[in-house]
């Protein structure tokens, strides 16, 4: 029985894992850092972006400067309205777990936990989790015609207007 329960545990999990990645692709990929063509800055604050809306172009590969200006703990995350509603149980599984607390990520306790939970690891390439003051960046290729926002989906963030529209011309 608890093999059969371990089995059914695995094959849960590769599936979430596909269906995330086939995602993914729906909205663009991963940029190479050898062709972005265009740097975009972007402040995170309590509880909004600026700026709040951006305009790219199909095709365009950008890096995104993300600096978190604020005294919680914010993300920046590239998807559709759809990706960001189930994104949100893993951030909410990531706070249960004491992993994300309101101004400090315990990125040790990440690593260890993703072990045993890949959800548990946040480590996606259209999203970045930042700490007060720190900087991280994302480059991203925007290859399909598909509405995308910016979102925090840090519980409550995004209820509280910490999303904006990612415009392809």
């Amino acid at each position: 029985m608890m093999m059969r329960i371990f089995l059914i545990s695995i094959f849960i999990s590769i599936l979430s894992t596909k269906a995330y990645s086939a995602s993914m692709n729906m909205i663009g990929e991963k940029g190479d850092p050898n062709k972005v063509d265009r740097i975009i800055e972007i402040e995170m604050h309590d509880n909004y972006y600026y700026p709040e809306n951006i305009d790219v172009k199909k095709g365009e590969t950008i890096k995104f400067i993300v600096k978190n200006l604020g005294n919680l703990v914010h993300e920046y995350n590239i998807g559709t309205k759809e990706m960001h509603i189930k994104h949100r149980p893993e951030m909410m599984k990531l706070v249960e777990n004491e992993i994300l607390l309101a101004d400090k990520i315990d990125r040790k306790k990440m690593k260890e936990m993703s072990k045993k939970d890949h959800s548990m690891g946040h480590s996606h390439a259209n999203s970045v989790l930042l700490e007060p003051n720190e900087t991280g960046e994302i480059i991203w290729k925007f290859s399909k015609n598909i509405s995308l926002e910016m979102a925090c989906n840090m519980p409550g963030h995004y209820e509280v207007g910490m999303v904006g529209q990612i415009n392809l011309k």
